[in-house]
């Protein structure tokens, strides 16, 4: 008997690791040899690639592909219909699975609604990419970016309020020091 929950209509293969207090809800695919972390929620039309890494306490809205070689740490959000890439130029006609470009979102990290993420990024501790955002490059942590390309628009903090120009949150107060353009909070 597994510790974690499977709506009947969502494949699990064989050989996929699924850790206690997880959710997988309709129509969804977790391929063999794939890694979830406990107390995930995997929503509706997700699938998960044999490669791909998920951490602990990650949510993964509806409509979701986190193919081979995307890497997901730990309270990650992946908001409905964002895209993961894995090649950088793909061809139906060219088999380039031994090109695939590792993806890594770091712990805490919120990716919004229909955002797009070229493969080979990384995407830094509780940043935070704006709905329909495409993602090209790397996102340092805490920032916040939105646009096509997506670009940087200020600073998150790590309980999602966006910081002001002192850089203290005005929700939970941490603060935060700001160094050749890297954000860190203070102790």
């Amino acid at each position: 008997m597994s510790d974690y929950f499977v709506h009947e209509s969502s494949y699990v293969d064989k050989g996929a690791l699924v850790g206690s207090g997880t959710k997988i809800w309709h129509f969804s695919h977790v391929m063999s040899g794939a890694k979830i972390g406990e107390r995930c929620s995997i929503g509706q039309n997700v699938n998960v690639g044999g490669r791909a890494v998920i951490g602990n306490g990650v949510k993964v809205q509806n409509n979701v592909s986190i193919y081979d070689d995307v890497l997901i740490e730990d309270d990650a959000f992946c908001g409905p219909s964002c895209v993961f890439t894995n090649v950088i130029n793909p061809r139906a006609f060219v088999e380039r699975k031994d090109e695939y470009k590792t993806t890594l979102v770091k712990k805490g990290a919120s990716i919004g609604a229909n955002a797009t993420i070229v493969c080979g990024v990384t995407l830094g501790r509780y940043c935070f990419v704006g709905a329909g955002a495409v993602v090209t490059r790397d996102v340092p942590d805490y920032a916040m970016v939105y646009g096509t390309p997506a670009k940087a628009h200020g600073w998150m903090c790590e309980c999602g309020e966006k910081l002001p120009g002192n850089l203290k949150c005005p929700v939970c107060g941490k603060k935060y020091k700001k160094e050749d353009g890297i954000l860190t909070e203070e102790k």
